[in-house]
């Protein structure tokens, strides 16, 4: 197939369905309910705060070092694939045909979280800042103006380092989008000039720099494989990714929990299980996520029932979660061979899952002491997490 054109579209089209077969597994209705919960609380605390904001906050500075954050990732989606590197090689001097719908692809994708963001921030603005209506708006467009040289400049600096250095683009980068934005909305309107102008010229010479130089294909596919594992990972706390193989580190700070298990026969489970847990990266970070979400959610929301809710579904997520993740193995494993009944892995698991929900309920309970009912909250995650582990367990 020698049009690239027609290369992207197949891609795209592959791409596409493979993001749709696992988002129907993600956004799936106990999570809408939980954004709706999350939305709610976190629109009636701004709106609340908003009503004693101080005048003289620093909203421009905060809105550019935002801005200057979500515009300085600007990762390129390219979709390529491991056997490009040949077979597209006799192509490369067509292959900015392909890039730039890459790129295209890729800037019209990342539209929507910064104007969510950028609107976000608008309340704020029009209080705090001397622009009208009008101008704040208009900020939105310098900021899209900005993330689009951004995706050029990035792509064209991995292009030249073979993603060497990577951050010291995305330092210059993120200053100069914080410093346009920032001096705009304090009112000082020289300032978009010489930024947007500033970023214009240092992607121009990029481009230039990496104009008649060979693609490295090795650094991109890679980048392209990272970027769809993180998706997979996250597919996987929703669903079963077959082809997923999970991450494993050794964690040697938390060798001493081995040292609670009791050395006996009928124990075996119980230590690789924990083995399992700590050091899988699926299950331990799943479990310290939804842990730190839970306990940074507790620690600012003022409305104590919204607090309830939330600490109740974080609670049943991460029962549900690692339950299946510590007992049900789709692919056989030496343990099955153990002169040890089955039993008692269900048991060891339980016990593990037991005391990980006991330790979750204690963090949130701290988390928000200075609230009140906060030990309401510790009690609701300990109930749920321990309803749906019997729940599990019967199922």
């Amino acid at each position: 197939m020698r049009n690239l054109q027609a290369v992207w579209q197949t891609r795209l089209a592959h791409y596409t369905n493979e993001l749709q077969k696992y988002m129907r597994y993600i956004f799936t209705g106990h999570i809408a309910i939980v954004i709706v919960f999350l939305l709610g609380a976190g629109g009636y605390q701004y709106s609340a705060w908003l009503e004693q904001v101080s005048p003289t906050f620093p909203a421009a500075a905060l809105v550019g070092c935002v801005m200057g954050l979500l515009i300085m990732f600007s990762q390129p989606t390219t979709l390529l694939r491991e056997p490009d590197a040949v077979y597209l090689l006799p192509l490369e001097q067509k292959m900015p045909q392909y890039f730039s719908q890459a790129l295209r692809f890729t800037f019209t994708t990342s539209l929507m979280l910064i104007i969510i963001v950028y609107v976000a921030f608008i309340p704020l603005l029009k209080i705090v800042t001397p622009l009208a209506i009008t101008m704040i708006w208009l900020g939105l467009g310098i900021a899209l103006v900005m993330k689009y040289m951004s995706i050029h400049s990035e792509f064209a600096f991995r292009y030249l380092y073979r993603g060497r250095f990577v951050w010291v683009d995305r330092v210059i980068r993120f200053m100069l989008v914080w410093l346009t934005i920032a001096t705009y909305l304090n009112g000082w309107y020289y300032g978009v000039g010489i930024g947007v102008i500033t970023q214009l010229i240092y992607m121009q010479l990029l481009k230039k720099k990496v104009h008649n130089k060979p693609f490295p294909y090795d650094h991109f596919i890679t980048l392209e494989q990272n970027r769809m594992l993180r998706f997979y990972r996250f597919a996987n706390y929703f669903t079963d990714v077959p082809h997923l193989r999970g991450a494993i580190r050794r964690r040697k700070w938390l060798d001493m929990i081995y040292q609670l298990v009791p050395y006996r026969q009928q124990n075996a489970h119980r230590y690789l299980l924990w083995r399992t847990f700590i050091r899988t990266n699926d299950h331990f970070y799943l479990w310290v996520r939804l842990t730190v979400i839970a306990a940074v959610l507790m620690a600012f929301i003022d409305i104590t029932a919204v607090r309830f809710v939330i600490a109740g579904a974080l609670a049943f997520a991460t029962a549900l979660q690692l339950q299946q993740a510590l007992t049900h193995q789709s692919a056989f494993r030496m343990d099955v061979l153990y002169p040890v009944a089955q039993a008692h892995k269900q048991a060891a698991a339980t016990s593990i899952v037991r005391l990980l929900i006991v330790v979750q309920a204690l963090i949130v309970t701290l988390s928000h002491s200075m609230q009140p009912y906060f030990y309401v909250t510790g009690a609701i995650m300990l109930i749920v997490g321990l309803v749906t582990q019997k729940m599990m367990k019967k199922a």
